[in-house]
């Protein structure tokens, strides 16, 4: 049986993996600081980057970033390594879209694999004048994506606590 959640029913259902992105990007001179370290807001950018993205091809819309998760980095991203970043939707609510984007630095002469951060980013789709619009339910395919969809409608329900207690 097939495992369908979220979205609107009247979208056709689609796969975490019909959205994935993967962005690879060498860092440079330019995107440090002068002790050769990649600025963590570049790192952030490039993150809303492919998760906007992820989001969009699920959606097939634009999209605008609401929330992002706070960001721990774990490691320092040099000049000169390969970034690769890999966005998926990990839930999808009426017309919003979390996306989890784990980031990874490669020394592209040793070989040597970093994990330096991952983050959440919720964004939703918009219509053709800028308003929320609904999105195409998620079809959960593996116990995997069903771990990330339960973490996710957990981290949203936190999302929602917070903002009504500033409203």
């Amino acid at each position: 049986m097939l495992d369908v959640r979220g979205g609107d029913p009247k979208f056709p259902a689609k796969c975490s993996s019909d959205s994935e992105v993967t962005l690879s990007q060498q860092m440079m001179p330019s995107d440090a600081n002068p002790l050769g370290n990649v600025h963590g807001g570049y790192i952030m950018k490039l993150v809303d980057e492919a998760g906007g993205l992820a989001a969009m091809r699920h959606a097939r819309r634009p999209v605008v970033t609401v929330a992002m998760d706070s960001m721990s980095f774990l490691s320092p991203v040099r000049v000169g390594h390969l970034l690769t970043l890999r966005a998926r939707v990990n839930w999808v609510g009426k017309s919003s879209i979390e996306v989890g984007v784990h980031v990874e630095a490669e020394n592209p002469v040793t070989g040597e694999l970093t994990h330096t951060n991952s983050a959440f980013a919720v964004f939703v789709a918009l219509d053709d004048a800028g308003h929320p619009i609904p999105v195409p339910p998620l079809i959960l395919e593996t116990d995997e994506e069903r771990r990330r969809w339960s973490e996710g409608e957990e981290r949203q329900q936190i999302r929602l606590q917070r903002w009504r207690k500033k409203a």
